[in-house]
């Protein structure tokens, strides 16, 4: 087994450049195609490579762990046709912003994606796999792109062997696998096909709240000042319009500064989607250089990163030289991992959290992500953008996310002279140029000969041998799991849900991160209240993603999301009504009061619910909090195959129905006729209180997951499982 310590890089990008095999070989000389399966959603990076791959949740995978197969049903596989070439300014961010918002359009939720046409091509492995790890937001289980030579010059690119790439090239041309994508006749027949241009890819980012939500930035700042106004929304912050022109005094560090909507405090170089790719980074430090050569530069208080997602964008930055500018405004080394993107920003200076929160202002995060969800960046950034690393620094140097750039300079010259981002904007020839001077194979396989060594830290950590997990009972980090507390061998029947209250009234784009936050533990949450009543400073709280092992703090960070809106309240927050007193309360002090007067809950949300990371407690929280059902327009793959793994029935509403089309409130008693004998695919009757009476679907589409559901979830059935086999 081989072991990648933390701290090493994130896991895509390693299997990207190091782990990946693209064709399996055992010592008896079988050859196969390479798969994968892994814990993050973000797994699917690796079909850039020409590997099978996506994620699943850590639920299912803890099954797969105990040895039970994973079960799906056949996919329909979607043909994007890509043609052309890019244009000499936009960049493979701008191309994947620009699908994502394509395919989440035609809706691709439980398919696969298959790239091909002649523009694929023109694109790089990099490029690839920047496309194929935003497959979660695009909604697909993969974005893949077949082996060609672009594979295999990769290969030798990244210090594989000779020897490997010709057992590659060898298996796949054998067997048919091997894709010329200028050959006409090479190309599938797909039941349902897509094509873009890449000449009409324009330079983009996308926001301020979902990832499919494109922007070119000629528009920008009109985009910007209309969601400022609107009411609260994707495209909405319910600005009055008397104070959109709000601005409000900053003194840091002994200087006078004016912050007002639109600026930017944070700006992020980071995330596997961006730093995997070359260009891009070396986009970003010529874009730097230039900025510096002309005297620009980033105001103080704006929070600046760099964190690559391995060692690799370190060794070529340095090469290419280009590494002093980054650090000159502001982009020095941070380390290597998700960081911003997840949320691990760190907090802003507290002069300018407080003078964000005094003026009541939507100033924005700028990142090189993958995901922009409401409350994900940063508890002060209402407005966040993806961008490719280049337009990281450019917003960064222009201080504000209220420009066009065609129009307006990007800044001034010590001389006064206005400065365009045009005047430093690299062109596609010259970072390809530098690209070629300073990529070697010598660097990845630098990078990965001790990429097994960890660090001091981590070799220091001592494990005593032990058949069972010694638990701590004082650790507010890791607890024993309530999960099999009152388990038995027996499996009980399905039983209808009676009289249940709705404890969440929501809409669509509900996120993983609205159900289970992994940023910092606010002061003022239950999951604080616990923590200091257990003797925890404010200081240490860390972030729920760290708690995680701990089912008190993560069950009290459920739903936790500082922006969730809950039709049920006036305001966005974490809070919800106990209907029997009509108390406005935080959502687990309500949770509590149901559970212990023995009452079911359930939730009613709309399209795309669970979208986001594949993240286990979006379905273990709601379960702790007593949660026996949702009902929703649609839902993502991997959340609603976390729900049935913990035991949740995921119901969804027939098409053309919705909770408003129905007439429903949130405010009735619903009683959900589940029953002993229903099979994948049924549908299921719902009554009210107050006499409405419609049919949902029930999400179960295999038998195997309707197995979990009645084991009560896919660990129960395990454990039973290795009971009885002894």
């Amino acid at each position: 087994m081989l072991i990648v310590p933390p701290g090493s890089g994130i896991v895509h990008q390693v299997n990207l450049e190091y782990l990946a095999r693209v064709v399996f070989q055992t010592d008896d000389g079988l050859l196969y195609p390479d798969t994968v399966v892994g814990t993050d959603s973000h797994t699917t990076m690796i079909n850039g490579l020409g590997v099978l791959g996506w994620g699943v949740g850590g639920i299912e995978a803890e099954a797969v762990m105990l040895g039970q197969a994973i079960s799906m049903v056949l996919p329909e596989v979607v043909g994007f046709k890509l043609t052309g070439h890019l244009n000499s300014i936009a960049t493979s961010t701008d191309l994947v912003l620009t699908i994502t918002a394509i395919l989440r359009k035609l809706g691709v939720v439980n398919k696969f994606v298959e790239f091909f046409g002649n523009g694929c091509q023109g694109l790089s492995i990099a490029d690839r796999a920047t496309i194929s790890n935003m497959a979660p937001e695009y909604g697909a289980t993969c974005g893949f792109f077949p082996v060609d030579v672009k594979t295999l010059e990769y290969l030798r690119q990244t210090g594989r062997s000779e020897k490997k790439v010709a057992v590659v090239e060898a298996y796949l041309r054998a067997t048919g696998m091997f894709r010329d994508y200028s050959d006409i006749s090479e190309e599938p027949h797909f039941t349902t096909v897509i094509e873009l241009d890449l000449s009409k890819v324009v330079p983009c980012i996308s926001g301020p709240k979902r990832p499919h939500d494109n922007v070119p930035i000629t528009e920008v700042r009109e985009d910007f000042e209309k969601a400022l106004v609107n009411k609260i929304g994707f495209k909405g912050f319910a600005i009055a319009p008397e104070k959109a022109g709000q601005r409000a005094p900053l003194s840091y560090e002994g200087v006078d500064y004016e912050l007002t909507h639109g600026d930017v405090v944070i700006a992020a170089i980071t995330s596997c989607t961006n730093t995997s790719n070359p260009s891009v980074m070396l986009g970003a430090g010529l874009v730097a250089k230039k900025a510096v050569e002309r005297g620009l530069t980033v105001k103080p208080y704006i929070k600046t990163s760099l964190s690559p997602g391995s060692g690799v964008a370190t060794k070529y930055l340095q090469q290419s030289g280009l590494t002093p500018y980054l650090e000159a405004l502001g982009f020095g080394l941070t380390g290597y991992g998700c960081m911003t993107c997840i949320g691990n920003s760190g907090p802003l200076h507290p002069a300018v959290a407080a003078t964000v929160e005094q003026g009541d202002l939507v100033v924005a995060g700028v990142l090189s992500g993958n995901r922009n969800f409401e409350g994900r960046i940063h508890p002060s950034t209402r407005a966040n953008y993806l961008a490719s690393p280049p337009l990281v620094v450019a917003f960064a140097i222009a201080g504000t996310v209220v420009i066009d750039f065609d129009k307006e300079p990007i800044g001034r010259s010590p001389d006064g002279s206005a400065v365009y981002l045009r005047d430093i904007w690299p062109s596609r020839s010259e970072i390809e140029q530098l690209e070629r001077e300073v990529i070697r194979p010598a660097m990845f396989e630098e990078v990965y000969s001790r990429v097994e060594n960890g660090n001091s830290r981590w070799n220091a950590l001592e494990a005593h041998p032990s058949e069972l997990y010694p638990w701590d009972v004082n650790s507010t980090y890791v607890k024993y799991p309530p999960y099999f507390d009152r388990m038995s061998l027996n499996i009980a029947p399905i039983f209808p849900i009676r009289d249940a209250h709705v404890l969440l009234n929501l809409g669509d784009s509900i996120t993983t991160d609205h159900i289970s936050p992994a940023g910092n533990i606010a002061r003022n949450s239950p999951a604080a209240r616990y923590l200091t009543d257990r003797g925890v400073a404010p200081k240490d709280y860390n972030s729920y993603g760290s708690r995680r092992g701990h089912d008190v703090v993560m069950k009290c960070g459920t739903f936790a999301n500082i922006r969730l809106v809950n039709k049920l309240v006036s305001k966005p927050g974490p809070r919800t009504v106990h209907f029997p007193t009509g108390e406005e309360l935080d959502i687990p002090d309500v949770a509590d009061r149901y559970i212990a007067a023995g009452v079911p809950t359930i939730i009613l949300t709309g399209k795309e619910y669970g979208s986001g990371s594949s993240r286990d407690w979006a379905a273990k929280g709601p379960l702790l909090l007593g949660v026996k059902a949702v009902i929703a327009e649609s839902y993502e793959r991997i959340h609603r195959s976390n729900l049935i793994g913990m035991g949740i029935a995921p119901l969804q509403y027939l098409s053309g129905q919705t909770a408003d089309s129905l007439g429903l409130t949130g405010k009735e008693k619903f009683t959900v006729a589940l029953h002993d004998n229903i099979q994948p695919g049924d549908q299921v009757n719902i009554s009210t209180d107050d006499g409405k009476v419609f049919n949902v679907l029930a999400r179960f589409d295999t038998e195997v997951e309707l197995t979990y559901y009645r084991n009560g979830g896919v660990l129960n059935y395990m454990v039973r499982k290795m009971i009885q086999s002894g």
